[in-house]
């Protein structure tokens, strides 16, 4: 394994336990710019719809897709820049 892979892997948990709880966040700002109500719908929510349960779903899983994309390429990117060789 390569050092810069091995200098990578507690960067990319820092970072993901971070992106986790950006991600969250984002989310919730999301769903509530979509004007629905402050906590999107569990799935076992009895009063909600299987629609807005399976949207909520889509776009939570799409936002945290998302962030963990763009963080784990940032830190790609950074290990590259600091030691010159990508990280597997």
């Amino acid at each position: 394994m390569k050092a810069s892979a091995v200098a990578y892997k507690p960067v990319g948990l820092a970072l993901g336990a971070l992106g986790g709880a950006l991600a969250g966040l984002a989310f919730k700002q999301l769903w509530k710019g979509l004007g629905h109500e402050d906590d999107a719908p569990n799935a076992t929510d009895e009063d909600r719809s299987w629609r807005e349960i399976l949207i909520a779903a889509i776009l939570q899983g799409a936002v945290f897709a998302a962030v963990k994309a763009s963080i784990d390429r940032g830190g790609a990117v950074a290990v590259r820049r600091l030691t010159g060789t990508w990280p597997d």
